[in-house]
């Protein structure tokens, strides 16, 4: 059973500039500061939420995902490959060249597990076919896990680093797979969750988009073009919805310092101007206070 949403009012904007395509927001604990990249804008940003303080590196191209590194900065999975990020002196350096075509293939969402493997995915940028998959960059090598979609989404782990959730965004399909943290095999796919992919449909609801798992369990899911954010139950239960003043959000991320403040990074790239006078705040970073914590996030370990 669904339990109460917060009301419209509760959701606060985080930082006012709006993004074309915000993405992979990640809270970094230490730095007490909150990550996330545009991916059209071609930039990484950083904001001290106490402080008020905000930091931009401008990139080559577009970005897809971050990561924390574990020897400092970030892993930044750019269109061509993955670079490391220096945040210190900004400094951008490669690390992999991409393995694809990259006219017509780019890295998209991603995290890391328990033993510090990215797990990154693609999107395939013409959309006539499963022409994305998800990789495993791990000790500075990419594998490729052959799980085909259109556009990956949604990487998120169980607590217990045993399931594995992904999402083809286009097909409005979550999944789940069992986990071997050991050796970071993935097997026993089956459907989490299929959502109504009608959208003329009155109470279209939007498709699944990037994800976080917070410390009960429970997969927290940005539902673009639907304006709200799902808390599915391992079994794929809806448990809880949030309504948010824009209708494409991307991603969520827990953050702050008891890790209950969920942070939804949203865009406006592509949108009518009709929409965009509905909903003034599309593009800007998000925040609504939540009930159960999230967890920390893992590093890449090279």
């Amino acid at each position: 059973m669904s339990v109460p949403s917060p009301s419209a009012a509760a959701v606060t904007v985080a930082f006012p500039e709006p993004m074309l395509l915000g993405e992979s927001p990640l809270w970094h604990a230490q730095e007490a500061a909150l990550y996330w990249i545009d991916i059209p804008g071609k930039a990484v940003h950083r904001l001290h939420p106490e402080s008020g303080q905000h930091k931009r590196w401008d990139l080559p191209e577009e970005p897809g995902s971050i990561v924390r590194h574990a020897q400092g900065g970030l892993v930044v999975a750019i269109r061509t490959g993955m670079f490391h990020l220096n945040t210190d002196t900004g400094a951008l350096t490669l690390l992999l060249a991409a393995p694809y075509d990259s006219s017509r293939i780019r890295f998209n969402d991603g995290r890391c597990d328990a033993s510090g493997r990215f797990w990154c995915g693609t999107i395939y940028e013409p959309r006539d076919r499963d022409g994305g998959t998800l990789y495993c960059f791990e000790r500075n090598a990419l594998r490729d896990a052959h799980h085909a979609v259109v556009t990956s989404n949604g990487l998120a782990f169980s607590s217990d680093q045993r399931l594995m959730y992904h999402a083809n965004t286009p097909a409005h399909r979550i999944n789940l797979y069992d986990y071997d943290l050991a050796t970071g095999a993935t097997s026993n796919c089956r459907l989490l969750r299929q959502f109504d992919s009608d959208k003329s449909a009155p109470d279209y609801g939007g498709r699944p988009d990037g994800a976080a798992v917070d410390s009960q369990g429970a997969y927290w899911c940005a539902m673009f073009e639907g304006g709200r954010v799902l808390r599915l139950s391992p079994q794929g239960e809806i448990l809880q919805e949030i309504r948010l003043p824009a209708r494409c959000p991307t991603m969520v991320a827990f953050g702050g310092d008891d890790l209950r403040t969920l942070y939804i990074t949203t865009g406006r790239n592509g949108r009518s101007p009709a929409e965009l006078a509905q909903y003034p705040e599309s593009g800007c970073v998000l925040a609504v206070r939540v009930d159960v914590p999230g967890q920390l996030e893992y590093s890449y370990r090279p």
